[in-house]
């Protein structure tokens, strides 16, 4: 059984995948306690693997990218969802802090780093993967951990104040201009206000 958060179907609204209509897997639960977490941890339901695919499959219909996220995605995700979600033919996308394996194939792995923000225990073990994106809260400057990446992301933090958040987006636009392997990713999600 796994706990989760909610399964729902959107568009991916960041990174590399940005516009691609996909169903999200949100697991509950994390081992890192991240200030800006959108993920109510307290709520989840119990479900099988068949009962995920098939409720990915029916909201999903023909999209074929699958969103594994959390909280922290590794504590839960293995072989037999894996299988589960390769049986129906989708694209396994997983967004992981980086400091757990992973324990099952996936076919796109982002790393988010959370050092910054909870210390040594946040600092990522995984050292290659498709893509970093590391949230920039405008105190703690970007870095990448060591890890190897097709690309680099950095996205502004939405802290809840328009002229901070201001001065975050502008900072990261500086910080992309002064290290042009990094590139820009928003929330688009939150931009044009889709869940």
């Amino acid at each position: 059984m796994y706990r989760v958060n909610e399964i729902f179907y959107s568009i991916q609204g960041e990174g590399a995948h940005a516009g691609t209509p996909a169903v999200f897997i949100r697991f509950s639960g994390c081992n890192l306690s991240c200030p800006f977490c959108d993920t109510e941890f307290g709520r989840y339901k119990e479900m099988t693997a068949k009962d995920i695919a098939n409720e990915v499959q029916r909201i999903g219909g023909d999209s074929k990218l699958v969103v594994i996220t959390g909280g922290e995605p590794t504590l839960q995700y293995d072989d037999v969802l894996a299988k589960e979600l390769q049986r129906i033919k989708r694209y396994i996308a997983m967004e992981t802090n980086g400091t757990k394996q992973i324990r099952a194939e996936v076919d796109w792995v982002t790393i988010s780093p959370k050092q910054s923000f909870v210390g040594e225990v946040g600092i990522p073990h995984l050292k290659y993967c498709n893509e970093v994106k590391v949230v920039y809260d405008g105190e703690h400057e970007p870095e990448t951990f060591g890890i190897v990446a097709k690309y680099y992301f950095i996205q502004p933090c939405d802290t809840g104040d328009s002229e901070k958040n201001k001065a975050i987006i502008e900072a990261c636009v500086n910080f992309i201009k002064a290290n042009p392997k990094w590139r820009l990713s928003l929330q688009t999600q939150k931009i044009i206000n889709v869940r």
